[in-house]
């Protein structure tokens, strides 16, 4: 996969970039909701009818894969493509942060003049 094929699965939604993070070790639905939660520091909570949409298309978008089946849950995994676009998302994010903390004094500064 060329970094074409990569941006064209960017940006990510919140809800994917944090599935993607928490299926780098296998997990089913509810584990991943609860993992998620954990991981977001309690800033994601995501319902049976997000979690599972979004199951569904990441699988068809070859970002995660299905590995296993315990009864009637089915096992996640990321793959390999999963990992790099991932990883993309992480870069835009730390342009994001590098913006924001170049900008960081002029904020101040005008929040200081609006006061």
């Amino acid at each position: 996969m060329n970094d074409t094929d990569v941006q064209q699965h960017l940006p990510l939604t919140e809800a994917s970039y944090y599935i993607l993070l928490a299926l780098v070790i296998p997990k089913h639905g509810y584990a991943v909701m609860q993992e998620v939660k954990e991981i977001s520091q309690g800033t994601i909570h995501l319902g049976p009818g997000t979690i599972y949409g979004a199951l569904a298309s990441l699988e068809d978008s070859k970002l995660i894969s299905l590995v296993g089946q315990e009864g009637r849950r089915k096992i996640y995994q990321i793959t390999e493509t999963g990992i790099r676009v991932l990883l993309g998302q992480v870069q835009r994010m730390e342009v994001m942060l590098q913006s924001a903390a170049m900008n960081f004094d002029l904020w101040q500064k005008r929040t200081a003049a609006e006061d």
